[in-house]
Order: C-alpha cells, then sequence, then structure tokens
C-alpha cells in the first residue's frame, strides 16, 4: 500500500516529519552495543587463533577473516562519525577514535573528509569521493590527467578492482600523513604493533603473504562497499540548482537485498535514506526506506536501486565510458613528422 504524505513547507520538511513520528531516528545503543560486542570478541578471537596457529600457511584464512572483521569495525566507525550510536557527540568520538586505532583509519580525518562528501555528493569539484588521481569520473578530469595517470584512467574499468586491492594501504597512508597530531601517533603505533606480530609470529616470506592477503581483501571489501552507493550516479557541477532531497537522492544508489546483504555492506545498501537522514540509526534503515521510496514515486522523482552485482555493472559502465572519451594525447599537443 503506497503512504500519501500531506505537503506542508518544503517537500524535506514533509517527509522528515513522516520519519521523525515513525521513531526513525531515535538511537539503538543497545543494539550497536551488542554489535560492537560480538564483532570485538570475533576480532580478538582471530588475533588468538593467528597466535595458536604460528608458521602456517592456513594463515591466510586467518588474515581473511580479519579483512572482514576490519571492514565490520570500520563500519562502527562510520557509523560513530555520523553520531549514530549515541547520544551524546563524546561517546561517539570515543566509539570512532577506538574503532579508528583498532582498523589503522583515522577519524577525524575521515569524518572531515566524509562530512564534505556528504554536504556534496558526487559533485565534480567539491565531493573528495569523486577527486581520485587514479581514475576519472568525468570527461574534464581525464582531460586534465598526464602520463601513467591518463593511461590509466584510459584503461579504469579494467584497472578498477585490481586497484581496490590497493584501497587498505592508501588509507593507512592518508590516516597517518593527513590526520592531527594525535592520531598520527595512534596510526603509527597501530602499524608498528600490526608489523612486529605479524613478523613476530611468521617467517618473513610468509610474513609479507599474510600482510598481502589481509590488506588486499580489506581495501577490496572496503570500496565494494562504497563504491555502489554513487558511482555510475548523475555527476554534478557548478551549473546544477538542486534542492537538498534531489541532490541526496538522485545521486544515490540503493542495492537491493535482505539480512545478508545489510549485515555485509553495514547499512550502506540503504545509501539514500542514509544521505537524507545521515544520523538515522542502521537498523532502521530499511524500515524508511519503504517510506522514502513511495515518497519519491509520489513526487516523480527518480530512485535508483538494483542488485549489487548490478551496481558494479553501471560503475564499470560509467568508467568505460569515460575512458572512450578521453583523448589518447593531452590537448594541445602536436606530434610533428620527422
Amino acid at each position: 500500500m503506497t503512504q500519501t504524505f500531506p505537503r506542508q513547507g518544503s517537500e524535506f520538511a514533509e517527509l522528515s516529519r513522516v520519519i521523525k513520528k515513525a521513531g526513525l531516528l531515535r538511537r539503538r545503543s543497545g543494539h550497536y552495543i551488542l554489535r560492537m560486542t560480538l564483532n570485538l570478541v570475533v576480532f580478538a578471537g582471530t588475533w588468538v587463533a593467528f597466535a595458536f596457529l604460528g608458521d602456517s600457511w592456513w594463515q591466510m584464512f586467518t588474515a581473511a577473516v580479519l579483512a572482514v572483521m576490519c571492514t565490520q569495525l570500520a563500519f562502527i566507525g562510520h557509523d560513530a562519525g555520523h553520531k549514530q550510536i549515541f547520544s551524546a557527540r563524546q561517546w561517539n568520538d570515543v566509539t570512532g577514535l577506538v574503532h579508528g586505532g583498532l582498523t589503522g583509519v583515522s577519524y577525524g580525518w575521515w569524518v572531515n573528509k566524509h562530512n564534505r562528501h556528504h554536504a556534496n555528493p558526487n559533485h565534480e569539484d567539491e565531493d573528495p569521493d569523486v577527486d581520485i588521481s587514479v581514475l576519472a569520473f568525468t570527461t574534464r578530469q581525464g582531460a586534465e590527467k598526464r602520463g601513467l595517470l591518463r593511461w590509466m584512467s584510459r584503461h579504469q574499468a579494467w584497472l578498477f578492482f585490481p586497484l581496490l586491492l590497493l584501497e587498505g594501504i592508501a588509507l593507512h597512508w592518508s590516516s597517518i600523513s593527513k590526520s592531527r597530531p594525535f592520531e598520527r601517533v595512534l596510526m603509527i603505533g597501530h602499524v608498528v604493533v600490526y608489523l612486529a606480530a605479524v613478523f613476530y609470529v611468521l617467517s618473513p616470506g610468509l610474513a609479507v603473504a599474510f600482510i598481502a592477503v589481509h590488506q588486499g581483501l580489506w581495501g577490496l571489501y572496503m570500496g565494494c562497499s562504497f563504491a555502489p552507493n554513487h558511482k555510475g550516479m548523475p555527476i554534478l557541477t557548478a551549473d546544477h540548482n538542486l534542492d537538498f532531497l534531489r541532490k541526496q537522492v538522485l545521486t544515490s544508489r540503493n542495492v537491493r537485498g535482505g539480512w545478508l546483504v545489510d549485515f555485509t555492506l553495514g547499512g550502506l545498501n540503504y545509501q539514500i535514506e542514509h544521505h537524507l537522514f545521515p544520523n538515522m540509526p542502521r537498523p532502521h534503515l530499511r524500515r524508511a526506506q519503504t517510506i522514502v521510496r513511495d515518497f519519491c514515486a509520489e513526487r516523480g522523482i527518480d530512485y535508483a536501486q538494483c542488485g549489487l552485482f548490478r551496481s558494479f555493472g553501471y560503475v564499470l559502465q560509467h568508467l568505460s565510458e569515460v575512458s572512450r572519451a578521453i583523448p589518447t594525447r593531452p590537448e594541445g599537443r602536436v606530434d610533428h613528422a620527422c
């Protein structure tokens, strides 16, 4: 049954009233405490298993489990950054700092970057998530690249998933180089303790393999969780003039699925609802989805939703289309015959 909405004030104000009346902005601290406890038990248990297994190739399975758990911990850090977990800001920040320390991602740096993304999603000039040196999301970005970066942009659809294997390393580097002094010390401490533990328990060759599997799969999982949400959706420029509701909805994509998709993507599969109400607790997003979808349908606002693999298809299709539009040589370059 499609819900009807009374028209009072701005469209987003109308939607907000319905969402608040449904109680979907109330904190679910108990849910999060249980989830965090289970995450930390599994995370700690995996490191205990790592110590008992010793110098064995079975550690590749340990590395894979750690990649999954680090991503789940990062999802909690994401929710803390949006103040979804506790009413008091300081408790959210403490939660974010702890989870950032465990995963090696600077909470302060990431929150600043992510808030800029939420303010202007998919904006060519203002969204840091579409300002990636090795990728081009518009032909203008591609035309501005030179040398190896230009070559990579022209082959980016093929390179996309291999590049995600390096995303974990990139997050560690940005967390160290761009964070505040206190967090920089925390991030360096994370790397030192991690490397010391791995090389103490494992022989050098096995240690390198463990790090490659752990960090590679973690980066791939993180990238595959965030990429379907906006990549391949409309890119905004300074010429666009959209209200808040349309700016958030038209640039976002939901990923259809049940509880397994919800768990695997950490609630980011409800990207439209998350962008409209960033502080909405994760467990409420599924209920909000029905309300927001009906609201958009009533007003003729495009509401993008598809399956997980189809979403990756849209991402690769967009990257491929941009690649084909990038000229082989930078504009202004002239080749002279000998």
